[in-house]
């Protein structure tokens, strides 16, 4: 195995569209979400270690989760694991987590990805990010993999690419906000427009450097730590510097400024698991279309649910069609699948009403 290859895998998100599974104390990547008896961020770095040493899988994620990682991932040391001390978007952390790298490894290659997201067909995964690492160990590259739009969703950024290119690795024109439906399906139709996943690749020569050039309050905050950083006054820096950080995604921040951006359509199937919705779709039905996971079930005139208890609960369901219907702990949830996005703003009315204990 490489051993200048490395992973970040970003463990920081809360999840709350899938409250009240995924709570601000326990969000989604700590759940086995998918009932495979893994949790998404276990399911996460075993793929990941298929082609990175596992001591080279870094995981960012907030201070409040520390004890979680280590729970979940006891092979991983303190050195592994990067606690950002305040939420700042993606940008601050990844430039982190950069620096420390490249001060340990100068010719490291680095994957970045999301610690809950589901995909199938790993060994495809691992040979997409296998090019996306030779390309970007002998070019001067920030690289996305872009996943193949099976239908105009509103609900991902989409990345536009250079159709001239017969290269499999296609040079990215520009990125696009989340569209409306009727701009998504003339995304579809022109045909080089790809989901962003969020999935990155590159040398950390190359980000750096992008950091410094197009970041150069950032690049210098973080900067000023590279003499402490991978020592004991690392964590003190931190607790003191991160804060001051801006909120910025890594995709404005260098992404979307940079010319040197390419793309790799994936060949895997993927999804964001973002919403009870897609999870939903990817797991297997009964015989009425209803999804199952932790729960025996007697059904009558119910079908296209998505149920989910815990501790193998028996829930009897009569006369509903396509909700969803989430045991768990003080909290039961019955909510139309239609109006899924609205959990948010639900869960926001619970803790009004409750307390912020139920969020």
């Amino acid at each position: 195995m490489n051993s200048n290859y490395y992973a970040i895998l970003m463990a920081g998100g809360v999840g709350s569209r899938f409250w009240p599974v995924s709570t601000q104390g326990f969000p989604k990547q700590f759940h086995d979400m998918l009932g495979t008896g893994d949790t998404l961020i276990q399911k996460t770095f075993n793929r990941l270690a298929q082609l990175i040493p596992k001591e080279n899988i870094f995981i960012l994620t907030n201070a409040i989760y520390e004890d979680l990682v280590f729970q979940q991932l006891p092979t991983i040391t303190k050195r592994q694991v990067l606690l950002e001390p305040a939420m700042r978007n993606t940008a601050p952390c990844i430039l982190y987590a950069s620096l420390k790298i490249q001060k340990e490894n100068p010719d490291a290659v680095m994957i970045v990805a999301p610690s809950d997201h589901w995909i199938e067909d790993e060994a495809k995964f691992a040979q997409n990010v296998q090019q996306a690492f030779d390309f970007c160990e002998t070019n001067d590259a920030l690289m996305t993999l872009g996943i193949q739009p099976t239908f105009p969703n509103t609900g991902f950024g989409y990345i536009e690419y250079d159709q001239s290119s017969n290269e499999a690795i296609k040079p990215v024109q520009q990125f696009r906000e989340k569209p409306d439906y009727e701009t998504a399906k003339s995304f579809i139709k022109q045909g080089n427009f790809l989901w962003n996943a969020g999935i990155f690749m590159w040398s950390v020569k190359s980000v750096v450097k992008a950091f410094q050039f197009h970041q150069p309050q950032l690049f210098e905050l973080f900067e000023k730590g590279i003499a402490i950083y991978n020592t004991d006054d690392e964590d003190l820096f931190i607790a003191e510097n991160y804060g001051k950080s801006e909120n910025i995604s890594v995709d404005y921040a260098i992404m979307e400024a940079s010319k040197n951006v390419y793309v790799l359509p994936a060949e895997f199937d993927w999804n964001d698991l973002g919403t009870w919705g897609s999870l939903y779709d990817k797991l297997e039905k009964d015989q009425d279309h209803n999804a199952v996971v932790n729960a025996r079930t007697l059904t009558e005139d119910a079908s296209g649910n998505m149920i989910m208890t815990k501790d193998n609960k028996i829930v009897v369901v009569d006369g509903l069609k396509d909700y969803i219907i989430v045991d768990k702990d003080e909290v039961l949830l019955i909510f139309p699948k239609s109006k899924e996005q609205d959990i948010k703003q639900t869960l926001q009315k619970v803790k009004d009403k409750f307390g912020e204990n139920y969020g």
